[in-house]
């Protein structure tokens, strides 16, 4: 899986091969922002992409949001997006994830996760958690499905995740999201993980 490179993805998003892309949002992530209290929390995305997350908590009075993506065209998209949002606000970060350095209270995690090499997977969890506060989390959706094809997205279930993520974390939730958007109903999970302090 060579091919995951920046240029892969980068090509993926000039060429407008982003078939995942929602376009906005995503219901269950909207509503688990909507019910943050703390609107100066220190937030990270990871392979955001076209980061609607992030432009929803901008807009929403957020004011500590970090987005990180090595494809140099999905932060371009973005940053016209955010043309009327302070700058003082944000972080655009053209990198690699795991080279990232940084602490947040909170990680945002939209299928990033499915979106990697499967072999990375241990490797974003010891990564995830070293990018953590004390008490931080991350949460977000996976995919709760297989994919007939090779990725990415690359896909899994609940039983894989839990013992990948229970390694380093107490999962408070990992259920079948009930408000996900139609084409992807039934095949996502819900999740907020909470570091645990070693």
């Amino acid at each position: 899986m060579k091919h995951l490179t920046s240029d892969y993805w980068n090509k993926r998003y000039l060429n407008q091969e982003i078939g995942w892309d929602l376009g906005e949002v995503s219901s269950p992530l909207k509503s688990y922002v909507d019910q943050i209290v703390n609107k100066n929390l220190r937030i990270l995305i990871p392979g955001a992409g076209n980061a609607y997350e992030a432009i929803y908590l901008l807009e929403n009075g957020f004011t500590n949001v970090t987005v990180i993506d090595y494809a140099k065209q999905a932060l371009i998209n973005l940053k016209l997006k955010l043309n009327d949002i302070n700058k003082n606000n944000y972080h655009l970060v053209e990198d690699n994830f795991f080279n990232h350095q940084g602490e947040y209270d909170l990680i945002l995690e939209q299928t990033f996760f499915c979106a990697i090499n499967p072999e990375l997977r241990k490797d974003y969890i010891n990564h995830a958690y070293q990018l953590l506060s004390k008490d931080g989390k991350i949460a977000g959706l996976l995919f709760n499905r297989i994919f007939p094809s090779a990725g990415p997205p690359f896909g899994g279930n609940k039983e894989e995740y839990r013992s990948l993520f229970e390694t380093k974390f107490n999962i408070k939730i990992m259920e079948a999201a009930n408000n996900s958007v139609k084409p992807r109903m039934g095949s996502e999970l819900f999740f907020v993980l909470v570091k645990e302090f070693r």
